[in-house]
Parts: C-alpha cells; structure tokens; sequence
C-alpha cells in the first residue's frame, strides 16, 4: 500500500528522474533541471491556497515512486481533473490505483468535490486501466486535446461523480 503526502521541494531530484524516464512516451510534461522543477514544486503552497491545486507524493517503502494531483476548473470549482505519475520500476503493480483511490476520497471527502475526471491518450492502457479499477465511466472522447510532439492528439475522458 501507498500514502500521499503533500509534495516538498526536496521531492525535486526524485521527480527529475522519474519525469525524464524515456519510456514516459504518453506524460506530456518534461522537467528541463533539477532547479526547474524545485521552483514548480515551491509553487504548491500557493496553489492549494487559491484552491487550484493539490499535488501529493506517492510514497511506498519510506520512499518517493510517483506523484498525483488533482487540479480544480476554477470556472467550474465542483469539478477536479486527476492526474498522476510512477516510477517504472514500480508499474503494474497496483500502487498507481491505491494512490488514485486516496486522492479520490481527499477530492471528494475534504475538497467536496463533485465530479472528478481522469484524461488520457486512447493508446495509453495503463491508465485506462487505473481508471476502471477505479470505478470512473469512460464518457468518451475529446479530439485534439492534447499538443504534443508536435502533433494534436485525441483524449480519453473518465470520471467518477460524487
């Protein structure tokens, strides 16, 4: 089993190695340095201030594998997006719906959240997966959601209502 935890600066090494692991071909997120991702880290604070967002480390063994967040659409301030990442090493073995299953019940249970969404690439199993185990609906499908590698890519929506 895994805990979160809120996310700490001295997270930063941890996440740069996890992030720039090649075999992350569906997270569209890169980390340039070390430094760039302490300075997104230091940003948490304030972000769970404004109720934009709440980042948690995954820990499982006393040690950081992963990250999960849930991000708030501030138009629409009921409805939370998922999103979360692991360190290879330790794929398939459940942890990454645990954490899910944690998150969901903070999003729901502490932010009152109402409607929580998952959004993945269609080519992306381990995540759709992680999303079905969770109990989310597969709503459908939002073209040209996502940039990247120079290209717009299709998405894959989930969710789950409290």
């Amino acid at each position: 089993m895994v805990y979160l935890r809120y996310q700490k600066v001295s997270d930063a090494e941890r996440f740069y190695e996890i992030l720039n692991n090649p075999n992350f071909e569906f997270f569209e997120v890169k980390v340039g340095s070390v430094e760039e991702e302490r300075e997104w880290l230091m940003k948490n604070s304030e972000k769970r201030k404004k109720n934009q967002e709440y980042n948690y480390s995954i820990i499982y063994d006393d040690m950081v594998i992963g990250a999960c967040g849930v991000v708030i659409d501030l138009r629409r301030p009921h409805i939370g997006e998922i999103g979360y990442f692991l360190d290879e090493q330790y794929w398939g073995m459940g942890l990454t719906t645990d954490a899910v299953k944690k998150l969901e019940k903070i999003a729901f249970e502490s932010l009152k959240l109402v409607r929580l969404e998952i959004r993945m690439e269609p080519e992306n199993i381990a995540s759709v997966m992680v999303a079905e185990k969770c109990g989310y609906n597969r709503e459908g499908v939002i073209k040209k959601a996502y940039f990247r590698d120079e290209k717009y890519r299709d998405c894959l929506l989930y969710s789950k209502v409290r």
